[in-house]
């Protein structure tokens, strides 16, 4: 345990919802149980998440007729709160790729201990075009937190920066009701996550549960959450004509009994980061299939063990693994017996320790 009351400030865009704005809400929780005073400070308004500490919220204010003037206003009530506050630690949380914003920024931290967490391998969100402008902004920070070995290595490798370490995502449930034991009503397997196409790619997905056939089965696909390409889905959907087999279900923070119903969840992104999802899944028993993207999934999945890792980009691969996790009950039945015990490393407790040691 810390001894000192460290005074802690976790600055996120917002706490809406996202895998960077989960990880928040947890990071805040497992800072207050280390005896730390936690301060959340979210620079939009968008709450889905719970969190422990205090929240300002920069973006209560709504929209402005002078979106410039309201981000000088932001900057000056953030730095007044860290004054006020006497905050000693700033866990940056993010995305940080506007040389002059970042350059403002660094100047309201100040002197004090900087922690810049980095959530996806694509590091244009979180560094600057320019190499010698990204070193300048981040050779003076305490620590870059990076949430996957991939990322790290690539941050070393582009920019030449030292001051990297890795820390996994964790999970925790227990501020969440899930059912012991659960019987299926119906087969399906499952997505669960921002509907951003972009990062997620779900025509991949949509092809290969179309070239699976399983809907043939009775089988269905649900896809779980909120996010700005909705139609797009729905349009694909149309295209691939799965409109009476696939589901899409709201955004809900505690998505876990659905989840621990599901034959098996799904991930199909073009890139990522460490991604929480396939975490949880695990952590509640569901096995995963998940393709071979940059960073995360190959720190995860374990093939064959805990579910099938997919090269990415191969739709007929993709469908194959689909089709196998219904057919191979042999394997199913392995690959759900290990889920849970293939992420015990990546309990709440154990990812407290680390971030106890960072900011001890």
């Amino acid at each position: 345990m810390i001894k000192n009351k460290n005074k802690v400030a976790i600055i996120s865009t917002s706490l809406g919802n996202g895998g960077a704005e989960k990880f928040a809400s947890l990071l805040s929780f497992m800072l207050e149980n280390l005896n730390i005073e936690v301060h959340n400070i979210i620079i939009n308004d968008g709450i889905d998440f719970e969190s422990g500490g205090a929240l300002l919220n920069l973006g209560i204010d709504g929209e402005s007729r002078f979106p410039f003037f309201k981000k000088i206003k932001k900057g000056f009530l953030l730095n007044q709160y860290l004054k006020e506050k006497q905050i000693d630690v700033v866990i940056d949380n993010r995305s940080r790729n506007n040389l002059a914003r970042e350059l403002i920024t660094n100047w309201i931290y100040g002197n004090r201990k900087k922690i810049a967490v980095v959530h996806s391998f694509k590091l244009d969100n979180y560094f600057p075009k320019s190499v010698f402008w990204s070193q300048f902004l981040y050779r003076k920070t305490d620590k870059i937190i990076c949430v996957s070995n991939a990322i790290e290595k690539e941050i070393q490798l582009k920019f030449n920066l030292k001051n990297t370490t890795t820390i996994y995502n964790s999970y925790d449930f227990s501020r969440s009701k899930i059912r012991k034991q659960v019987v299926n009503a119906e087969d399906y397997i499952l997505y669960f996550g921002r509907l951003d196409d972009k990062v997620k790619n779900f025509n991949l997905m949509l092809e290969a549960f179309s070239i699976s056939k399983l809907f043939e089965q009775g089988i269905k696909l649900v896809l779980m959450g909120d996010g700005p390409d909705l139609n797009t889905i729905e349009d694909s959907i149309k295209t691939f004509q799965l409109e009476r087999h696939v589901a899409i279900l709201p955004f809900t923070s505690n998505p876990f009994d659905i989840v621990q119903q599901a034959k098996f969840t799904l991930l199909t992104s073009r890139y990522e980061g460490f991604p929480m999802s396939i975490v949880e899944s695990l952590a509640l028993g569901t096995p995963v299939v998940a393709v071979d993207c940059q960073s995360g999934p190959r720190e995860i999945v374990i093939d064959e063990y805990n579910g099938l890792l997919v090269e990415n980009y191969n739709v007929k691969n993709l469908a194959s693994a689909f089709k196998r996790m219904f057919a191979d009950q042999d394997l199913y039945t392995f690959c759900k017996d290990n889920a849970v015990k293939s992420v015990a490393h990546l309990s709440i407790e154990t990812i407290s320790k680390q971030w106890e040691t960072i900011l001890s």
